[in-house]
């Protein structure tokens, strides 16, 4: 069992656990917890193999039997490795952290049996995969994950088309599926409106999907550098710009905010399920969000 796939099973756990605690009963997850039966409620989740040995009606909870095609896209230009240190999210980047809460989600797949696949992609379609459940193929998408957090610091700058990538996956997955997507929307196409129809062509294909808009607040939203002079770096570039922060800061978050702002408002019209993911905050924020829109969708 290599790293990344015991700290998915050591959050998934974690993270079950932390519902037992919680109001958040009847998500779809594989193991079952029982209860008696209240009188007057439904009948339909008795274990009645349960009654056959004990005569007595119990519940189950957290069980699910209906599978589910997944289907995981990760943006991988080089602006999801920023921050190239952080103290973030146990000082991960962007990448690495849309790594592990997928390594996490893959997990909470396989105690589902959803078929899940991964797809990578920057200007273009780096990985796609099909997607299954068997052991074989969840072992590859855990070995691919790992490849990309191997990526070494000293990358190939690469810039991010995420509207062409997002046209591609939507016109090769079949069926209706739940698309997951991880991405901070960073897109270089001169327009806009190019990215919110790529969007819309997943909708327009019947899928489900979440996207997951990943940002480090402090810095990359909120601009909180210190007032003395910088270098900043465009990662997908490598343009630089020496700058005070203070100058610029006002315009410059009027502006993200301003971006963040009309992303959910389109998503909202597509009903694409947007959310604003702080690296800073952990994975339960995307464990959780996903089982929602899961338990919605039967």
């Amino acid at each position: 069992m290599g790293n990344l796939e015991f700290f998915a099973r050591q959050a998934v756990e974690g993270f079950i656990t932390g519902m037992h605690k919680s109001p958040y009963h009847g998500f779809s997850v594989e193991f079952a917890e029982h209860r008696l039966y209240n009188s007057g409620e439904s009948t339909r989740h008795i274990d009645w193999k349960l009654f056959a040995r004990t005569e007595k009606l119990f519940v189950k909870r957290y069980e699910e039997e209906t599978n589910l095609r997944c289907h995981i896209l990760i943006d991988t230009s080089s602006s999801m490795h920023y921050p190239m240190e952080s103290t973030g999210a146990g000082g991960m980047s962007k990448l690495g952290f849309a790594v592990h809460a997928a390594a996490a989600l893959t997990e909470l797949f396989r105690r589902q049996r959803d078929a899940v696949g991964l797809t990578c992609f920057a200007d273009k379609v780096n990985l796609q995969t099909r997607t299954a459940t068997s052991g074989t193929h969840l072992r590859k998408i855990y070995h691919s994950l790992e490849q990309l957090l191997a990526t070494p610091k000293e990358m190939t700058l690469s810039g991010s088309s995420v509207s062409d990538a997002l046209h591609t996956v939507a016109g090769s997955i079949p069926g209706r599926s739940l698309v997951v997507i991880f991405s901070d929307m960073m897109d270089n196409s001169q327009h806009a409106d190019d990215l919110f129809n790529a969007l819309q062509h997943l909708k327009h294909n019947k899928h489900e999907v979440i996207l997951f808009h990943l940002n480090e607040s402090k810095k990359e939203v909120n601009f909180e550098f210190d007032n003395r002079p910088y270098t900043f770096v465009d990662l997908e570039t490598g343009e630089e710009v020496k700058l005070n922060p203070g100058e610029v800061k006002e315009h410059y978050k009027n502006q993200m905010h301003r971006f963040i702002s009309d992303l959910k408002f389109r998503c909202a019209q597509y009903r694409i399920d947007f959310v604003d993911c702080d690296i800073n905050h952990g994975f339960e924020q995307v464990l959780l969000k996903y089982l929602i829109k899961r338990q919605k969708m039967f």
